[in-house]
């Protein structure tokens, strides 16, 4: 029987002149099968094995941000109405505290700043902890990141006096003096009744904004809330080992920004309240 001829491109093992370029130029087949395999092992990494380390970073620059530069402040009370809301059971303003300023200076009269309270300003002061040790320690925890408020008595209040200058009230128009100068203090709406030959710091029944004169140590603040018919501030600390006023190291930051809730979003002002 004569053989049948076959058709050398269909021959297997015999290619023509395009099938060998195309061979030189991409691999055998073996070797693109080797290649194929690697590729199909390089699968993408699994967002929920990136998910922790995610969190982590989150986490770390949180802490750094918290300690560093700023953090946010739940007003709890009516202390610094109307510049600050806040009452017990309603929802208080949420305020930026920044702690870069104080750094690089000390606090102004006119400042709205958040302290540590002094031993006498927090003797009924109720720790937040609980006290289970496991939820203790998560709680501790977040506070260092800022989901949890930090366990102590801090306060916000205006710088009105600073180390070395007397502060007293009140001149003749019931407003307070520092160095015998009347301050001028706008954000003031809500204070003691004051009447010139009715109720003054000389009358019988003296008017409730009358204290000192008190000067202030060096290294020290004398502060006071906006709200000054309702605040217990350094006029109701004037007794206790400081004379009310409260040491520098105690300030955390500067109030600047309100930032909750959004109908009461704006800048704390720091006004110079010592007109020279």
């Amino acid at each position: 029987m004569a053989d049948t001829p076959q058709d050398p491109a269909l021959t297997p093992g015999v290619n023509d002149g395009d099938s060998a370029g195309k061979h030189r130029a991409g691999g055998t087949d073996e070797e693109n099968a080797g290649k194929t395999r690697a590729e199909k092992g390089k699968k993408p990494r699994s967002f929920w094995r990136e998910l922790p380390i995610l969190i982590l970073v989150a986490l770390v620059l949180s802490f750094l941000l918290q300690t560093f530069i700023g953090r946010v402040y739940l007003i709890p009370s009516e202390s610094m109405e109307p510049t600050l809301h806040g009452c017990p059971g309603c929802t208080g303003d949420r305020i930026v505290v920044e702690k870069i300023s104080y750094r690089f200076g000390d606090p102004q009269p006119g400042d709205v700043v958040v302290f540590r309270g002094p031993e006498s300003w927090s003797e009924n002061y109720t720790s937040r902890r609980s006290s289970n040790v496991v939820l203790r320690g998560a709680q501790e925890l977040g506070s260092l990141v800022g989901l949890v408020p930090p366990d102590e008595n801090d306060l916000v209040k205006r710088v009105i006096a600073t180390g070395g200058q007397t502060v007293e009230c009140c001149d003749d128009q019931g407003r307070v003096l520092v160095d015998g100068e009347p301050l001028t203090e706008p954000y003031v709406t809500m204070d003691y009744p004051f009447t010139p030959g009715v109720q003054t710091c000389d009358t019988a029944l003296k008017s409730g904004r009358c204290f000192g004169p008190v000067t202030v140590p060096e290294g020290n603040l004398w502060v006071m809330g906006d709200n000054r018919s309702n605040s217990a501030d350094s006029r109701f600390h004037v007794y206790d080992e400081l004379q009310g006023t409260i040491p520098t190291d105690n300030v955390i930051g500067k109030a600047t920004f309100i930032v909750l809730p959004p109908t009461r979003w704006g800048t704390i002002s720091s006004p110079d309240i010592q007109q020279q």
